[in-house]
């Protein structure tokens, strides 16, 4: 399969794959208490695809350990700010509409979550391309790590939209159209590192970054705020799961795609001498 192809497949899946906690809250409010604990699954996910797997594959393409570090540390600086914006934007927004009876037509908020969770998936988009210009391996490692991500971010999504009172069909909509981001991003990215043929590390960097960030400044902390000791083991142990599962796949997938390009370039060489012996 065309690797452009394996691109779009697993953007596409990662992002409707994403949409599931939002439908399920669709559904039922009372089956959202999973969504925590996807959370702290997805924290183990993050730091594991960012620390196991990019960073490395960066410091290779790179070659230089500081510069490598100094993307890392770009990466988190420029989305904990941008972050910073969207929550005062939003706040801004709660403001100006207090004393205000909420209207889908007129509640400001309501277009700034949708961007916000248009830029989140933007962002996922290009980690997806980072992880396929290093290999489809790693694409797919990186897919499992951002959808893990990006269910818990699509439940709080599908609910402040029905909070600011947007009708159900109308945030469905809303929010597939918002991960088909994911899929044009990754495509566009994808595109420009594959035909440009220039160095990937500063982005394998920034994501890594950006993978780091969410993982222990948003994620982590959720897990220490939690008041029961027993829902707080659970969350710990899933994180723990996390980074195992995202081990296993780094180790199972490029041991898989190892063989198949040790096989390709095999036959390669056997087709080669079988024209020349023909000739």
């Amino acid at each position: 399969m065309p690797i452009i192809l394996q691109v779009f497949l697993c953007s596409l899946t990662g992002g409707l794959v994403s949409l599931t906690g939002g439908l399920i809250l669709l559904a039922s409010k009372k089956r959202m208490k999973w969504a925590e604990y996807a959370t702290a699954f997805a924290a183990g996910a993050l730091l594991a695809s960012a620390l196991i797997d990019m960073l490395p594959e960066a410091i290779e393409e790179g070659g230089d350990v500081n510069l490598t570090a100094t993307f890392v540390l770009i990466g988190v600086v420029v989305f904990f700010l941008m972050e910073v914006f969207l929550t005062w934007f939003h706040k801004h927004g709660e403001r100006n509409n207090e004393g205000h009876e909420h209207k889908e037509s007129t509640d400001p908020v309501v277009p700034m979550i949708i961007m916000g969770d248009a830029i989140h998936n933007f962002i996922d988009g290009m980690a997806i391309a980072a992880g396929f210009l290093i290999s489809p391996a790693s694409g797919v490692v990186v897919t499992l790590a951002v959808a893990a991500h990006e269910i818990p971010q699509e439940v709080g999504d599908f609910g402040l939209l029905l909070h600011k009172g947007v009708r159900r069909r109308k945030v469905l909509l809303v929010n597939v159209l918002s991960s088909l981001v994911t899929v044009v991003a990754a495509m566009i990215f994808f595109l420009i590192g594959d035909t440009l043929n220039i160095s990937f590390m500063p982005a394998l960097g920034l994501v890594a970054g950006f993978f780091i960030y969410i993982a222990a400044s948003d994620i982590i902390p959720s897990i220490h705020s939690d008041r029961s000791h027993a829902s707080k083991t659970k969350k710990a142990l899933l994180l723990v799961a996390g980074i195992l599962t995202v081990w296993v796949a780094i180790t199972v997938l490029h041991g898989v795609m190892h063989e198949y390009t040790h096989d390709q370039r095999l036959l390669h060489l056997e087709n080669g001498e079988v024209m020349s012996i023909e000739q």
